[in-house]
């Protein structure tokens, strides 16, 4: 206060003044920094409470920044599962691609006529490709059929010679004076009828040699079996029976007189041996089912030379193959399965046993035949060993194999010509290239897996190799996530048991490459569950950063409401203060003026 003394009104205009004046001053300030509390003086309370909450704001709104870069690094991992994703379901489709893919190499192989009975021959064999080791099937298979053999051992045909027998010694005449005598004498010849010569000798009656050769002759003749065919003569006493012509076969002698001019075949006196010697035409001829059978002793030289004469004169179309029956014998069985029955006729059928009606018919019995075409194609698909790796089909009555690989297959059982016979030749086939290239393209995509998970980052955090990212939501760090992939492992090929490198060959069969597809099946769920755990911990931090953000106005709305002016009421509070100001002024000059007065009365 002055030390001058004030008149009352102008003192109490004084006072009023300076009242006005630092209101004004006040709500300047407030006006000026837009706070009603700018200290603990002006609102202690309101002050301090202000405080709390902008400083509670202030550490929700730093804890912002790492919800920030924590949404970031989240986007990050999504953006690289969502390319896994991608590439997954491209592999996906390079998987189905080989699978529809059937552009499997092929080659048709001729079906030679082959000796089931061959045992060098027999199997068609396939190695490589796809096929274990080297499976093996049969050409040849067990079925009924018929069969004969010779009866004895196989004598090469002799030179042409005609049959004939005569005794070992000589007869000179037949005489019986004592009564009539009728001479017994029989042969036959081969297997012909037997006929009796017996001629009658009257009483006291001779017979010459020849008389009884022309009496024997005439018997002959009268025989519709042996006339003109066989003839009796006798020379010095020495009777002689002879075919006409070179005919197989012997005589055989019998009746009670037959050792009186041929001798006894059962005499052990070699003197009454008869001379025998087995009529031959130079030939073996036989029938075997109708087709007309020669040997002779250049083309039945030996065994196996009269073996390959009969194959060969029974054609490449036969039925019937003739083979060794051992023991020296020639046997004929039936090579196919559609031979039907064996008949064997001819002059020399009975080589195979006694003829009936003419014939000598075979036995049924086990024999092994070739497969056909279609036998060949039905064994080989049903082979387990080959199912999914190889197929057969019949083309055109080719054998068609398919290589059901990406790798070559070897085929063995081809002959010098290149037909299929069991033999040591070899065939190769190509592997599919069609699925080998879609083997690479499934590698390649598999690597940027790897590639992808690498590079999925964020400020130093890559949540797709195992990092673990916490973000803290309050300002205590009582209320927090952790965000880490699934039991904190990388998210990479490997784990996600997609195959390390796909070799072509894991692409041969469509059952390997279902199972490829089950495993990139399992990946791709794994990978979309994964996307789906980032998802909904992305979620979370994105509702509690839209949370923390409200609660961050929410603070700093309550500490303005605290201290911040209302700019409005403060200026119309300045506005009034102006006028009071003026007001005061005016009154204080009025106070000074009756002051003044005073000084009008002195004068």
């Amino acid at each position: 206060m002055s030390d001058i003394s004030l008149s009352k009104a102008v003192r109490s205009n004084l006072l009023s003044l300076q009242g006005t004046a630092d209101m004004m001053a006040r709500t300047q300030d407030r006006l000026a920094t837009g706070n009603k509390v700018n200290s603990a003086l002006d609102n202690p309370s309101n002050w301090f409470t202000a405080q709390g909450l902008n400083n509670r704001a202030s550490d929700l709104g730093a804890l912002l920044d790492s919800m920030a870069n924590g949404v970031q690094t989240l986007e990050a991992a999504d953006n690289g599962l969502t390319a896994m994703t991608k590439t997954l379901e491209s592999m996906q489709s390079t998987l189905r691609q080989a699978r529809q893919d059937k552009s499997f190499q092929t080659e048709s192989f001729v079906m030679a006529d082959i000796d089931a009975n061959d045992p060098l021959l027999g199997q068609i064999s396939f190695s490589g490709g796809s096929v274990t080791n080297t499976v093996g099937v049969d050409l040849i298979k067990t079925g009924t059929g018929f069969s004969a053999a010779m009866t004895g051992a196989y004598a090469a045909p002799t030179a042409p010679v005609k049959a004939s027998i005569e005794p070992g010694t000589g007869v000179t005449a037949i005489d019986d004076a004592a009564a009539q005598a009728v001479i017994d004498l029989e042969f036959s010849f081969d297997d012909g009828p037997v006929l009796d010569l017996g001629v009658a000798v009257d009483a006291g009656a001779t017979r010459t040699p020849a008389e009884l050769a022309d009496m024997m002759q005439d018997l002959i003749d009268a025989s519709p079996a042996y006339a003109g065919k066989v003839t009796i003569s006798q020379a010095a006493g020495v009777f002689r029976l002879e075919t006409v012509g070179n005919v197989d076969g012997e005589f055989t002698i019998g009746g009670t007189d037959g050792n009186a001019f041929f001798g006894d075949p059962a005499s052990a006196t070699a003197t009454e041996n008869p001379v025998s010697v087995t009529g031959s035409n130079g030939t073996h001829d036989f029938t075997i089912n109708g087709k007309k059978i020669t040997l002779t002793p250049t083309t039945g030289l030996d065994l196996d030379t009269a073996i390959a004469s009969i194959n060969t004169q029974l054609g490449a179309d036969a039925k019937f193959e003739a083979y060794d029956a051992l023991g020296g014998k020639i046997g004929i069985r039936a090579i196919k399965d559609n031979a039907g029955p064996l008949t064997i006729g001819g002059p020399d059928a009975d080589f195979f046993g006694t003829p009936a009606g003419g014939v000598v018919a075979g036995t049924s019995g086990t024999l092994k035949f070739a497969r056909t075409t279609d036998e060949m194609v039905a064994a080989i698909n049903a082979n387990t060993a080959l199912k999914g790796n190889i197929r057969a089909s019949n083309d055109n009555g080719k054998l068609r194999i398919e290589n059901q690989s990406t790798q070559e297959l070897t085929v063995e059982g081809k002959d010098a010509d290149g037909a299929i016979n069991g033999g040591t030749g070899t065939s190769t086939i190509e592997g599919n290239s069609v699925r080998t290239g879609l083997a690479d393209q499934f590698n390649e995509l598999r690597d940027q897996l790897d590639k992808l998970a690498d590079d999925a980052s964020f400020n130093g955090i890559n949540l797709l190799r195992g990092d673990k990212l916490t973000i803290t939501f309050n300002e205590t760090g009582t209320s927090s996530i952790d965000i880490q992939t699934k039991g904190g492992d990388t998210i990479n090929a490997s784990n996600l048991g997609v195959p390390t490198s796909l070799l072509p060959e894991q692409l041969d069969s469509d059952l390997s490459i279902d199972a490829l597809l089950t495993d990139v099946k399992a990946a791709l769920d794994q990978v979309r569950s994964q996307a789906s755990t980032f998802g909904s911990n992305l979620s979370i931090v994105e509702n509690r950063q839209t949370f923390t953000n409200s609660m961050v106005d929410t603070l700093q709305t309550g500490a303005g409401n605290l201290t911040l002016a209302d700019m409005n009421e403060e200026a119309a509070n300045l506005l009034a203060l102006q006028t009071r100001q003026q007001l005061s002024q005016n009154s204080l000059s009025l106070a000074s003026q009756a002051d003044q007065s005073i000084l009008q009365l002195l004068r």
